[in-house]
């Protein structure tokens, strides 16, 4: 062909796609650059060009004309009804090209087909040379993460909606089954019972399980305190008699009523043969009608015990999941989990402070961990400390005692209210973890000095603090020290890069994910170790190396990633990965949680949808491009 003719078919073909997006804003040189790459291949009606038993995808495809049908998953099944149509000007398949994986849509010409055909090679190096189309590309994968956003949005909606109404039945409000004694149970045992239990108030029933009386832990002060009953009477003593009942079908409007009617707060839940089924209390109606985090906050700021502080703790719960509902991501809801849980924890360290004399020391409460750095999830334990300061005239030893008396009483309290004890002891009640400022920074410089894989793995925890409560400027001064300690020692940075890249993403070569082993847990993947720590670990190093002092993950690859110069919008990719992993996180732990199952973190690929896999695909592939910086920087 000559060479006029050549440059016609190239004019023609950028006038062509000139007239869709990206291509109508792309750079004039890209654009061509595109133009002299592609090559025009025809597909006749029916014909598979692009399909997951094809292999890796090696080509980005542009409709030029015809229509072209592309099926999730394979288009197997009932994923036929989410199939769309592609038309002129349309690209595919980007994902499983940046992924460098298989495409999990099978794409099937509906009648002649013409495409441009792009090499993965050419395709990569057009997302260098063009601003424009690495955007669109980046967009892309956004587009995939606002479908799947709204896919999550819709089903807990659904959930909350059977969950949460004043129109549910009481039947669907009681979730256990009622504790009940006889009237002649002594008043020992009855308030025995409800400590042990956490109840709020205990039901008197007859021999045919009929209630005939309630007993309130408000009916303590009057009826037993201020009168000095003896706790060796009966219950039926001390009760109110003929408690207010409704039948298990009246709704939960209908027990609002009669609680408002009557100034009571619990209604009993009976059956056609008025046997007890469950109690309503007025928390409970306060949780369907979704407390707000002004009254969440207002009450645990103003808690007077512990039991107060537990309630709220579900508060903050059911308020997360209508957080879920409304559509609000991964970052901002563990930042919202993370954000009451410290004002519980302030406001357990104030309850306790009145019980311990701290008076005249300088002393901070500090988080570790994924609370230190502002990532709680649903399943959470204890990871605390505490730095302060020894002046000469106090006693080291004595100090510490009484420091370590506070915080015992501190755990303990904390555990109650739904943060289990740590089982790795990572707690301020280990003398280990109570120490002076100055001990706080030989042992973060002996664990520099010497990077041991212990040292390594204490790093990973410990360098995540934050203060909670008491002197905060005591934690600023103990992060400049780590910060002079890094800089001083560039093997320490080297090594915990090192570490950071121990683990890889689950990404297969030939399937998709690559999944666990075990077999009690077959075909799933822990997303917090293959995932969220990928992405935790890497900001760590770019934060100490470029002496960033947020804890944040989102907070350090924001503000790092500026120093090192990486592009806004690979940082924007790899916060969206990141934010995706831990919205999976939640999600599924609500969901254990919800059955009664301890809330972890093993996702099933296979139970998830077409869009949210190709998301978790992007995901892991956006903590294998940070991982990579780690080896550029490090030369591992």
């Amino acid at each position: 062909m000559s060479n006029s003719a050549t440059e016609m078919l190239v004019s023609a073909t950028i006038t062509f796609l000139r007239g869709y997006p990206p291509f109508d804003r792309m750079e004039a040189e890209a654009l061509r650059f595109l133009v002299e790459h592609v090559k025009l291949a025809h597909y006749p009606k029916g014909a598979r060009i692009l399909a997951s038993e094809m292999g890796v995808a090696r080509t980005l495809h542009i409709v030029q004309r015809g229509k072209v049908r592309a099926k999730p998953g394979g288009g197997a099944g009932n994923a036929e009804h989410s199939a769309v149509t592609l038309g002129p000007g349309q690209c595919f398949s980007i994902g499983a090209l940046m992924a460098q994986q298989p495409s999990s849509t099978a794409y099937v010409a509906r009648e002649d087909v013409f495409c441009y055909e792009l090499p993965a090679d050419e395709f990569f190096s057009l997302t260098q040379r063009s601003t424009v189309f690495n955007l669109f590309c980046t967009q892309y994968i956004a587009g995939l993460l606002d479908q799947s956003q709204q896919q999550l949005q819709l089903q807990f909606a659904q959930r909350a909606t059977e969950q949460k109404t004043m129109n549910s039945p009481l039947s669907a409000i009681v979730k256990r089954e009622p504790v009940a004694v006889a009237p002649e149970t002594s008043i020992r045992q009855v308030v025995e019972l409800m400590a042990s239990r956490h109840l709020g108030s205990m039901v008197v029933v007859d021999s045919a399980q009929q209630p005939i009386g309630i007993f309130t832990l408000s009916d303590v002060l009057k009826r037993i305190v201020l009168p000095g009953v003896s706790l060796e009477q009966t219950i039926a003593s001390v009760m109110s008699p003929a408690p207010l009942t409704l039948p298990l079908a009246a709704n939960a409007h209908d027990a609002a009523l009669t609680m408002a009617m009557h100034a009571v707060r619990h209604v009993l839940a009976v059956d056609e043969g008025g046997r007890l089924k469950g109690v309503v209390s007025e928390r409970d109606l306060f949780k369907l009608q979704g407390g707000g985090l002004r009254q969440i906050r207002h009450s645990i700021d103003s808690a007077g015990s512990i039991e107060v502080l537990r309630h709220a703790r579900e508060d903050v719960r059911q308020l997360s999941l209508t957080m879920l509902t409304e559509g609000v991501g991964g970052q901002e809801i563990t930042q919202f989990i993370s954000t009451l849980n410290d004002t519980v924890t302030r406001r357990i360290i104030e309850l306790n402070l009145d019980r311990h004399d701290l008076y005249g020391i300088d002393w901070a409460w500090l988080s570790f961990g994924s609370e230190g750095r502002d990532e709680q999830t649903f399943t959470t334990d204890q990871d605390n400390g505490i730095v302060y300061l020894l002046t000469d005239l106090m006693d080291r030893e004595q100090t510490q005692l009484r420091f370590l008396e506070f915080a015992r009483d501190v755990n303990d309290d904390l555990d109650k209210c739904g943060f289990p004890l740590c089982k790795g002891n990572i707690m301020a009640s280990n003398p280990d973890l109570c120490l002076t400022l100055e001990e706080w920074e030989e042992r973060f410089a002996r664990w520099v000095r010497t990077p041991e894989p212990q040292a390594l793995l204490n790093a990973t925890i410990f360098f995540d603090f934050r203060p909670l409560y008491g002197r905060f400027n005591l934690a600023h001064r103990l992060r400049l020290s780590l910060f002079r300690q890094t800089q001083g020692n560039p093997l320490f940075l080297r090594m915990l890069a090192q570490n950071a890249l121990g683990v890889a993403p689950p990404l297969g070569r030939i399937r998709d994910f690559v999944t666990g082993a075990d077999p009690e847990h077959p075909g799933t993947i822990d997303v917090k170790k293959y995932g969220v720590r990928l992405f935790t670990d890497a900001a760590r190093v770019f934060a100490l190396a470029r002496q960033v002092e947020a804890t944040n993950t989102v907070s350090r690859l924001k503000r790092a990633g500026a120093l090192m110069n990486i592009a806004r919008d690979d940082l924007a990719a790899s916060i969206e990965g990141f934010n995706f992993l831990q919205l999976l996180r939640l999600r599924h732990q609500h969901f254990e949680q919800e059955h009664g199952r301890a809330g972890d973190n093993l996702i099933r690929p296979d139970e998830l949808n077409e869009i949210e896999r190709r998301i978790l695909k992007e995901a892991f592939r956006q903590a294998r491009k940070l991982q990579a910086r780690l080896k550029l920087d490090y030369q591992l």
